[in-house]
């Protein structure tokens, strides 16, 4: 009973955690608009603090569903939210590259006014590139993201979450062999990837740019709750 009350006091403290986070935006227009301008001039700077505090929260949330706890010796929180804001900023990058050079492509393959399309009104074909945006991201960069992500946290985790790990020697060839291949291929890629990133992110791109980064922000604690569980499948 008391280790079931210290959980429900964990789940309010981190509730209270995330309203705080978002509240004052949605409260406050000026705050909201303070956001949006600071975003337009720094972008990659909004996008490291957006995927390195929503995305780790989201991977304590992935640990509560599986472990029943938020936080545990050897989580490396600093370690993890340095590790997802430089991720975060790839994928910024990415969404970028891919928003840009998929419609320029499907205009080389025929497709009259796709590159327009994105910033046009709501229709079949804005739908069509949305959705091919998606799959191109998805299909080429997602894969190698989420590995280069499970092997930050077996290094991570190798050093008991300490912060030091980030600048001790990267073993790649032998993180790359420890890695589930298995839970790799038939959970986060074969799954997670046609299941819900492309239908989430064909959503995220049919909206304007500005609405993109509130949809990425609240897609990130989702990619992190996805890939924790995942990291604990057998």
């Amino acid at each position: 009973m008391q280790y079931i009350r210290g959980m429900k006091k964990a789940d309010l403290i981190f509730i209270c955690a995330v309203a705080a986070v978002f509240l004052p935006f949605v409260l406050s227009d000026t705050l909201y608009g303070l956001y949006k301008s600071f975003n337009a001039a720094h972008g990659m700077i909004v996008s490291f603090i957006k995927f390195a505090v929503l995305s780790t929260a989201g991977e304590m949330l992935g640990a509560r569903i599986s472990t029943g706890r938020y936080y545990y010796k050897g989580f490396g929180l600093v370690s993890k939210m340095i590790v997802w804001g430089i991720l975060g900023m790839g994928i910024n990058m990415a969404m970028i590259i891919f928003s840009t050079g998929t419609p320029a492509f499907l205009e080389y393959m025929g497709l009259s006014g796709a590159t327009e399309s994105l910033a046009g009104p709501m229709c079949w074909q804005k739908v069509l590139v949305a959705f091919c945006v998606s799959v191109a991201m998805n299909s080429i960069f997602a894969p190698v993201f989420m590995t280069l992500h499970k092997i930050c946290d077996i290094h991570i985790a190798d050093y008991n979450g300490s912060a030091l790990a980030l600048v001790r020697p990267w073993k790649m060839g032998e993180l790359m062999s420890r890695v589930n291949w298995k839970a790799q291929w038939g959970f986060v890629f074969k799954k997670t990837i046609p299941l819900f990133w492309f239908p989430a992110h064909t959503v995220t791109f049919l909206l304007p740019p500005s609405g993109r980064v509130l949809c990425a922000a609240l897609l990130g604690v989702a990619l992190g709750v996805l890939l924790a569980v995942a990291a604990r499948k057998k």
